[in-house]
């Protein structure tokens, strides 16, 4: 059976900087590939042919066709010093390897193998690269190179020729994630943090984040209604910026409104220097690192223990969406990894503290933040409680996840490894936060919500955000 690979002319045409996708080259037929009815919209395994491989042939282990692309991708990143070339019409990227997606991995006949591979550029973005490849194990040579996707969003499909049963690529000219939860780009909106003093009969505390302006959003407040005497103050590690109001009886059923005009920039990986490993490779009071954590991170690893860091992150990434079910049920929110180790559930919180725990106990800084994302799909209106997420350090990145969501979505899964959207404001960052005055409890676990205090005792205060989209669609 003749490869026909000589017969695929297909040049990818994309512009980087503004995420869209331009038209691709004409439909080529695909006269040979039958078989390839897995490629519909993701990256996935062609499907062999009844009669393709002889008896006799010896079939290639996916073991072996992983070790094969592998060294393909260590050789000539040797050759191009540190770096794998991926070229098309318009672009040299120059790339490293973040995983092999072994679940597609693929015999495609003798000696005729098929790999799909996530690699990211010097940007930050990952792109999903199909290898099409010959030869035997330890001799294989890549015969195609196709670049599928950018940060998760493909730039083809496929279409079967109802006439002929052949399989051609249908170009996607855009494609958006907003039906998915996702504002790309920037987003603008008004954001308002409302919460309500319970009735008091003596004094009580209350410490509410402050949302500060950083690369990637510029945050003005509009309006604050406070209560009680207020002091403006900061925890002394992380840089957070809180109001503490110390109330009485006086402030018994007032409201708390503060107003933010929001402008959010999405967010990928920005280099920054080596993190306080103090601060980013430490256990935190319910995000332990060492013992199980990380016992169970390097039986995860396996093998990628020696590899970098960037591939080690992506494993444990991966095996959190596989292993966690997003429910809010039980002794859930309080981003106790132990909890989330235990029960294999809960909220964004523990999602971000087992990752965490488990990545700092391997060496990999990684850290916690808190806010809310802004729906999508409506332009004003409620948003359901908090939002959390996290970022890791590796290539000189810091690198946003969130792995909640890519739980949730997973045709999102490359996406959310690398990339925050538009649409969310970050209200705070970091785990035990020590500030003064402080709580009679000690340093505050993680704050979104007020941190309410009544006769030295923690009180859920009524609180809600809302928003109103200010570049509405």
């Amino acid at each position: 059976m003749e490869w026909g690979l000589a017969e695929i002319h297909l040049f990818l045409s994309m512009k980087i900087n503004s995420m869209k996708f331009q038209s691709l080259v004409p439909l080529i037929k695909l006269k040979y590939f039958t078989f390839l009815a897995f490629l519909v919209v993701a990256c996935q395994a062609p499907e062999k042919e009844a009669n393709q491989i002889p008896p006799a042939a010896k079939k290639i282990s996916i073991a072996e066709i992983e070790e094969g692309i592998k060294a393909y991708i260590a050789e000539k990143t040797e050759e191009n010093e540190g770096v794998f070339p991926v070229k098309d019409e318009e672009h040299d990227l120059k790339m490293r390897l973040v995983r092999v997606h072994t679940e597609y991995l693929s015999n495609l006949g003798p000696e005729r193998h098929f790999a799909c591979v996530d690699l990211v550029d010097e940007s930050g973005d990952v792109y999903d690269v199909d290898f099409f490849m010959e030869g035997k194990p330890g001799q294989m040579t890549v015969t195609q190179t196709t670049v599928h996707k950018l940060n998760g969003k493909p730039f083809y499909s496929w279409k079967q020729n109802k006439e002929d049963k052949t399989w051609y690529r249908v170009p996607l000219e855009e494609s958006s994630n907003q039906l998915l939860g996702i504002v790309e780009g920037t987003d603008s909106f008004e954001f308002y943090y409302r919460a309500q003093v319970p009735d008091l009969t003596g004094s009580a505390k209350m410490w509410i984040p402050m949302a500060a302006s950083d690369h990637y959003q510029t945050v003005q407040v509009l309006d604050m209604k406070l209560a009680g005497e207020i002091q403006e103050i900061e925890d002394s590690k992380f840089g957070n910026q809180f109001i503490f109001m110390d109330l009485g009886p006086e402030d018994s059923g007032k409201e708390i409104l503060l107003t933010y005009s929001v402008e959010r920039r999405e967010k990928g990986p920005y280099e920054a220097p080596s993190p306080d490993p103090d601060l980013y490779l430490v256990s935190n009071r319910l995000m332990p690192i060492g013992g199980r954590f990380e016992e169970i991170a390097k039986e995860v690893l396996g093998a990628k223990i020696n590899d970098s860091q960037l591939i080690q992150a992506r494993a444990l990434y991966d095996y959190i969406i596989d292993n966690m079910r997003y429910m809010k049920f039980g002794d859930y929110g309080n981003g106790d990894s132990n909890y989330a180790c235990d029960s294999k559930t809960g909220n964004c919180s523990e999602f971000h503290s087992f990752f965490i725990s488990l990545a700092r106990s391997v060496g990999i800084p990684a850290r916690f933040a808190i806010g809310a994302s802004i729906p999508s799909d409506r332009d004003e209106g409620g948003i359901d409680g908090y939002h959390c997420w996290a970022e890791f350090y590796a290539e000189g990145k810091w690198w946003p996840v969130d792995i909640s969501e890519a739980n949730k979505y997973t045709a999102l899964a490359t996406y959310y490894f690398g990339r925050h959207p538009a649409n969310r404001i970050e209200l705070s960052r970091g785990r035990d936060l020590e500030v003064n005055p402080s709580p009679a409890s000690g340093p505050i676990n993680f704050i979104s919500f007020p941190y309410l205090e009544i006769d030295e005792k923690e009180v859920k205060a009524a609180a809600s955000f809302s928003f109103f989209r200010k570049n509405k669609s």
